[in-house]
Order: C-alpha cells, then structure tokens, then sequence
C-alpha cells in the first residue's frame, strides 16, 4: 500500500498530480471497491460530511456515480443544476457556491461547460473542490477510474501502449487519460481523423495515427471516445456520423481514417 498521504484541499485535474498522488488515489479505490460487492452497500467513512454536487451541465452517469458513493460512505448530499438554481434569476455561480458554502458543505463537486472554472471556485471557497468535468478541459475522475480498470485487468500501467481513438479535440477525458497514462509510465497514441487531433498534441508525449489499424494493432489496451457533438458543429469537423462510424469500424477493410480525405 502506498504510504503517501494526500494533502491537498481539491482535486482539479490529472495534470497537477504527481505520480505517487494518483497511485495513492487508485489503492484507496481498489480497498473501498469491496463495498459495492456487499449485501450491505454503505461504510461510515463520510459520516457528518456534507456534499454539494452542482451539475450545471447535462450528467447522468457521472452525477449518479457521485451521489451513489456519496451515499454509500454514508455522506450527506445535496443537489443542484443550473435549471433549479437561482442562477436562473440572475446570480452568479459563484455567489451560488459561496450561499451553499455557508451551510457548513465540506465539498462541491462540479460540473461546468467553462473550461477553468473548478479552479475559480477552489480558490475561492473553503470547502474542497472536485472536477466532474470542465468544458473540453479535464474529467478527472473519469480518467482515475479508466487508469483502475487497466491496472485491474493488466496487473500494471508501467510500458503499456495505450491507443485512445476518436475525438480527442473536444475530450476532456482524453486529455485527463493522457496526464495520468503518462505519469504512470504508458506509451500512448491518438488516432483519429486530422480534424478531430489537437494541433501540436505530440508536446504532451504522446504518438498520433490517422490509420486505425495502425492504433489497434500495436496496442495493448484500447479506449474508444465518443464524438463530443454537443461542444461543436459536426458538419464542419466530419462529413457525418454515419461516415465517421463506417470508417471507424473499417480496420477489417485495412481503411483508414484518410480514406475521406483527412
């Protein structure tokens, strides 16, 4: 068990942590993941504790997730989005989070299409901040438990060659996964269509495919985005879905991406 200890108030993003950090985060994971397994789902651990989850973008999976292990460590929650808020009457988020902070809430989970905006509000509350998801900028937790799942199954990150495929320009997960891959010691490659590949992305230390046989064939775990059609006009990035998706799956025809002309 790693014998580190966590200190900081937030958890923000994959970028600020140190490898020992995250390894720390995933231990814990893998002790408390014997819960979900009993007839009795719920542990005292966050009893007395008070958690916000402000979801001001449309969630179901990770919303329900938080209050789900929320509950199970026996955490009080209260719930917010922008279309039940005060937001709606003209109040700033911010003022929102400082009025549910002076209700003695310990943590603020939050979820926002502003890339950033996790950090304006650690900076300016006293309860702990965690990022469900900022614009097309991070998304944590959903890494965090990407990286526990491969280490689960492979026994290691350490010298995998991890392949990320599809839209990696608007994915916040993407780019968690590559901070968190790589201070773990992965190689990892993006594969995608040209439009769809951040320009210059080979800084963070990653490898960049356009053919998706290429992806597939030299990887030993493969992780598949979805198109983020919500952040952008897809019209103007890919001809259509249903292209997108016959190229996608075109491996078995030894067809690329570039087949369309990306």
């Amino acid at each position: 068990m790693n014998q580190k200890q966590w200190n900081k108030k937030d958890l923000l993003g994959l970028e600020d942590l140190s490898r020992e950090e995250i390894e720390l985060i995933l231990d814990n994971a893998q002790s408390f993941k014997e819960i979900s397994q009993r007839e009795v789902k719920k542990v005292p651990a966050l009893r007395g504790k008070t958690i916000a989850l402000l979801f001001f973008e449309p969630s179901t999976r990770t919303r329900a997730s938080f209050e789900l292990a929320a509950k199970r460590l026996s955490a009080d929650t209260i719930s917010l989005s922008s279309s039940t808020s005060s937001i709606l009457k003209g109040e700033s988020l911010l003022d929102s989070v400082k009025n549910i902070e002076a209700m003695s809430v310990d943590l603020v989970i939050i979820r926002d299409a502003s890339a950033g905006l996790p950090w304006q509000v650690a900076s300016r509350i006293a309860a702990g901040v965690i990022n469900a998801g900022d614009g097309c900028h991070e998304h944590p937790t959903q890494a965090l438990l990407d990286l526990f799942t491969i280490r689960e199954k492979k026994g290691k990150i350490e010298g995998l060659k991890v392949s990320i495929v599809g839209d990696i320009a608007h994915s916040r997960v993407a780019r968690s996964n590559i901070y968190g891959l790589k201070k773990l010691g992965a190689e990892i490659t993006v594969c995608g269509p040209s439009t769809l590949i951040p320009l210059k992305i080979e800084k963070m230390g990653v490898k960049v495919a356009y053919d998706i046989d290429e992806a597939i064939r030299e990887a030993d775990v493969l992780n598949v985005l979805r198109i983020q059609k919500e952040r952008y006009s897809i019209d103007s990035q890919i001809p259509s879905l249903r292209e997108y998706r016959r190229l996608n799956y075109a491996s078995r025809s030894n067809k690329s991406w570039a087949g369309i002309g990306f």
